[in-house]
């Protein structure tokens, strides 16, 4: 079972499969990149850098079905309404592990090596 949806990609393609491809593509070597640095600057107490990386993520995770908004949520109110950071690290590892889990599957899927 797969933790990612592609019926909003596949929706946006309109049946062109080497769009989806490109689409997963850019996917892939976008946002594992994006998830990195805005946890490093969760880690680095940065809550303005996590922030732009997070609100960067948003189309994608949505446009893969990840199913993140809470969690991307999260960190944006603590950048921007200068909320405790208490929930901060644990919605940012469950962005990263589906990140993780989604990029892992879309590579096999995709057959992209």
């Amino acid at each position: 079972m797969s933790n990612y949806n592609l019926s909003e990609v596949k929706e946006m393609a309109d049946g062109d499969e080497d769009f989806m491809r490109v689409v997963v593509q850019t996917f892939l070597e976008e946002i594992p990149p994006d998830v990195e640095a805005m946890n490093d600057a969760i880690s680095n107490d940065n809550p303005t850098l996590a922030y732009q990386y997070a609100h960067k993520m948003k189309p994608n995770l949505q446009l893969f079905g990840l199913e993140l908004m809470e969690e991307i949520k999260v960190i944006e109110s603590w950048a921007k309404a200068g909320k405790k950071k208490d929930d901060v690290p644990q919605a940012a590892s469950k962005i990263t592990k589906k990140v993780n889990v989604a990029s892992i599957a879309l590579t096999r899927d995709f057959e992209l090596e």
